[in-house]
């Protein structure tokens, strides 16, 4: 649990999409449960919502360790960080689409 705790503590220091990410939770997950849905609505929207965040930390500790690895320019590296990168935005079309098939 250290080591979690850990890892949140410097995702929310040094990861700027991941604290604008958690700030989007902080507004949604409340309103995800305050609103008339069913429970599975609001765990599906939570659910889409958190999986934002662990992609984020996925996509962080991926970049991490490319640069750890070597901060020189290749082609391997920018593909690792692209793929990341596309994966955060898989998750944000995903919450997108969820909460708009719940809410609708």
């Amino acid at each position: 649990m250290h080591y979690s705790l850990d890892g949140l503590k410097a995702a929310l220091r040094y990861e700027d999409a991941f604290r604008q990410e958690m700030l989007l939770a902080l507004v949604l997950i409340p309103v995800a449960l305050y609103l008339p849905v069913s429970g599975v609505g609001k765990a599906l929207m939570v659910g889409s919502v958190m999986l934002i965040l662990i992609v984020e930390l996925f996509n962080s500790a991926i970049e991490a360790t490319v640069d750890r690895i070597s901060l020189e320019k290749h082609q391997l590296a920018k593909r690792a960080k692209d793929v990341g990168s596309a994966a955060v935005l898989l998750s944000l079309i995903n919450a997108v689409a969820i909460w708009l098939l719940v809410l609708l």
